[in-house]
């Protein structure tokens, strides 16, 4: 347990230090934006330094917007998810401030795709791990559970904002470039960790019984027992289904291949879910 918990926030720092050289090396410097909170932050830092005597790097703004949010899924959305995704949130501001800023490449397109993958290989190797990189995921997870909605408008309508705002502020070729950074880094991120709200696993396994336990120890979610029998082998088995968010997928990969590795698990993309599922 404690190896794996080392291992994540190794992911975690890992997934932190990815963001922060995305952002200084390449989108800082060409001043393409990126989504979420990031692109905010970015946003805000740009404003106050063209604008305003204010000076404050982005690494401070992104830790401040964050703080409120923390708190919020500290109280919505859970625990250990929320201490793994503020241990991000620190850590890339951490390593955005020490980073120093330098243009790798004068093509603006360039940065903007590189940014863009590097910064979605940063997110999603968090995501995959059980945590996230704060901001925009957990509010829209919290607003996702009070309106049993995708998160995805959530998600579109913020980045919407930022790319005008960078358009009317900064001209329009810096906000299409930044669409092109967004598209390039959501392509990399669903190719590495699924962005679908609810997801449906259903497990074929000799050990249910052990694996229903130790499921309904870490996560409070309903199975579905169904008795199953191998075609070829004639074996008898139990198909487990169970339907949960994507945040909790990390911690039932973990369960399944600790209890029962040999289980055969297909995860599918949920479009909706009618009938009791927990939101809170």
């Amino acid at each position: 347990m404690l190896w794996q918990e080392s291992k994540k926030i190794v992911i975690v720092i890992a997934g932190a230090l990815l963001n922060a050289l995305a952002m200084n090396l390449f989108l800082i410097p060409a001043n393409v934006y990126s989504s979420g909170f990031t692109g905010i932050a970015q946003l805000l830092s740009k404003v106050l330094s063209d604008y305003t005597p204010i000076q404050l790097s982005m690494g401070i703004l992104l830790l401040l917007l964050n703080i409120p949010v923390a708190i919020l899924g500290w109280r919505k959305v859970g625990k250990s998810f929320t201490v793994y995704s503020f241990l991000s949130v620190l850590m890339s501001s951490f390593f955005l401030t020490i980073v120093p800023i330098k243009q790798v490449s004068q093509d603006i397109l360039l940065n903007a795709v590189f940014g863009g993958v590097i910064l979605a290989v940063g997110v999603g190797i968090t995501l995959k791990w059980g945590a996230s990189t704060g901001g925009v995921d957990i509010i829209a997870m919290v607003l996702s559970r009070m309106k049993d909605k995708p998160v995805g408008p959530y998600m579109f309508v913020l980045n919407g904002i930022i790319i005008v705002t960078a358009g009317f502020l900064f001209g329009w070729e810096k906000a299409l470039y930044t669409l092109v950074t967004l598209y390039t880094s959501t392509r990399v991120i669903d190719a590495i960790h699924t962005r679908h709200a609810k997801l449906t696993a259903m497990i074929i396994t000799k050990k249910a019984d052990e694996l229903k336990k130790a499921i309904h120890g870490s996560l409070v979610r309903g199975i579905t027992m169904i008795p199953a029998k191998g075609a070829f082998s004639n074996e008898t088995r139990d198909l487990l289904m169970i339907v949960i968010t994507r945040y909790e997928l990390y911690d039932l990969e973990r369960i399944i291949k600790e209890i029962d590795p040999n289980a055969f698990t297909n995860i599918i993309q949920t479009t909706g879910v009618y009938g009791f599922f927990r939101r809170e």
